[in-house]
């Protein structure tokens, strides 16, 4: 399968030679990624006023079945910055195709995840023998009325403020279908989801206006950078 390369280009020109040194690197992302579908090579030219020194920086996104991979670096040369963000690109995909191999190797019937779980024993109820289990696992002692304590595990992440489109990138990297983030752009608590097909769902918490009705709205992907 032959991926669709787009390129972009901002403060700077992109000659025929560097599409040339990029495209013989493409059978490699082809390699890590069978379902990869498109590529996205954007290049950008910063300048800073206050200096002389010029940076450039490629950003590289492949698009697949329900993924999105991206890598970007910064060089003072085009050609350096696009060889950093594709080494990136494609220690990402790496890490993507292991995910998923190690997901299918794991599958088990239902007769082998069965297997060693110990039968009901005579008399005892299937409840009271899980209750019994339970409680040695947690070493704890059933409470007169036969009962467990429930137990919660906590944790907590540390989070650093993200956009959403950063959110929906982070989520496809790590292969879940979910991604709890903070949102830059309201300070607020929020779980970006997958939906069917290539489309996302965001789920935001607004405790100033505990009153207000949801409020739902459709948005692009990254539609401010298109």
């Amino acid at each position: 399968m032959t991926m669709d390369v787009s390129y972009v280009a901002r403060n700077v020109s992109l000659p025929d030679r560097f599409r040339d040194y990029a495209q013989e690197k493409f059978s490699k992302i082809e390699q890590l990624s069978t379902r990869a579908q498109g590529l996205e090579i954007k290049v950008t030219k910063q300048t800073n006023h206050r200096h002389s020194d010029e940076k450039l920086t490629v950003e590289l996104t492949v698009h697949g079945k329900g993924k999105v991979i991206r890598a970007e670096a910064q060089a003072d040369d085009k050609f350096a910055a696009f060889d950093l963000a594709f080494g990136k690109l494609l220690e990402r995909l790496r890490r993507l195709r292991d995910r998923q191999k190690d997901r299918h190797q794991k599958r088990v019937s239902v007769a082998d995840a069965t297997a060693a779980l110990p039968l009901v024993q005579p008399g005892q109820s299937l409840v009271e023998q899980v209750m019994a289990d339970q409680a040695a696992e947690n070493h704890t002692a059933p409470e007169e009325n036969g009962e467990v304590p429930v137990r919660i595990r906590k944790k907590v992440f540390p989070a650093t403020p993200v956009s959403v489109d950063d959110a929906v990138d982070a989520m496809e990297l790590v292969g879940h279908d979910f991604y709890l983030f903070i949102d830059e752009s309201t300070g607020r608590p929020s779980a970006v989801y997958r939906r069917k097909g290539w489309s996302y769902g965001v789920i935001t918490l607004d405790a100033d206006h505990p009153e207000a009705e949801v409020q739902e709205e459709d948005v692009d992907y990254r539609a401010a950078t298109v």
